[in-house]
């Protein structure tokens, strides 16, 4: 019996021998493990708090990404207004210009046109003419030469700017100096005329006795040497020109002053006694 109990006692000493040991070596085992649990568990508390750091910041960079991309937005439609803006004054800017040009094209033009006005207002043009019969050896004016200048001084008197070319003539018949004297006071008789029965100022005719040269027909006959007995009275007028530049219509209705500026008139030569001898006349 007693062997019994010392057993029982022998092994439950052995059992709670065994018990301490494993119980130690448990925790000896157990206690690196802990660390590590521990320390991991330290670790991730960091991760965490840096995760939500980097969240914080994050967030703060999306923000101010945010803030850049809105005022980037609003510039860029401001950009975009001041474009459409500039648009708009580069298309006044042509237009302008485009006006611009045809107006100065239209001024070239006129320029153009007023500068050839101004270079041909001394290009005197015919602007009516006569042709005045004489009788053998005659410079007095028939009534039918009279009518023609009438006529003619009428045309002249709406004129502003002309000169009267008045050239006397005669046929081949006769010495030639005497056919020039002849010439000249047949021209004189029309030059007369004008003056003194149209007013025509004698400062705007020209007179030239040519005589024999310049026949109107080189025949020899009697109706060759009627058309060479002639004077020739032209009007060369340069109003056309001038009413080129806007003053010829008004010029026409004013009342010449030029009538007060006439000159003697001129009396026709007394024909020379060596000229009333010569027996040799133009027929």
């Amino acid at each position: 019996m007693r062997f019994f109990a010392v057993t029982a006692c022998v092994s439950m000493v052995a059992f709670l021998a065994a018990g301490c040991a494993t119980k130690k070596y448990v925790r000896n085992t157990a206690a690196p493990i802990q660390a590590k649990v521990d320390q991991v568990g330290e670790q991730t508390n960091q991760n965490g708090q840096t995760i939500e750091e980097t969240r914080g910041q994050v967030k703060q960079v999306d923000q101010r990404a945010q803030s850049g991309i809105n005022a980037a937005q609003e510039r860029a439609s401001t950009a975009d207004q001041h474009a459409m803006t500039a648009d708009q004054h580069a298309g006044d800017a042509m237009n302008r210009a485009n006006q611009a040009q045809k107006e100065s094209d239209e001024n070239n033009r006129v320029l153009t046109g007023l500068r050839q006005t101004v270079a041909n207002i001394d290009d005197y043009k015919l602007q009516t003419s006569a042709t005045v019969p004489f009788g053998f050896d005659k410079y007095n004016l028939s009534s039918e030469a009279k009518q023609d200048l009438d006529k003619l001084a009428s045309d002249v008197k709406a004129a502003k700017r002309y000169f009267i070319a008045v050239e006397g003539f005669t046929d081949k018949t006769g010495p030639e100096q005497y056919n020039e004297n002849l010439s000249r006071r047949r021209a004189d008789s029309v030059v007369q005329y004008l003056v003194a029965q149209h007013d025509i100022p004698i400062y705007r005719i020209q007179m030239v006795g040519l005589g024999e040269q310049k026949p109107a027909d080189t025949g020899r006959g009697r109706e060759a040497n009627a058309k060479n007995r002639r004077v020739e009275v032209k009007v060369f007028s340069a109003d056309q020109v001038t009413a080129a530049l806007g003053g010829g219509s008004s010029d026409n209705t004013a009342n010449r002053s030029d009538t007060t500026q006439q000159e003697p008139q001129t009396q026709p030569a007394p024909r020379r006694d060596n000229e009333s001898n010569t027996p040799p006349r133009d027929k």
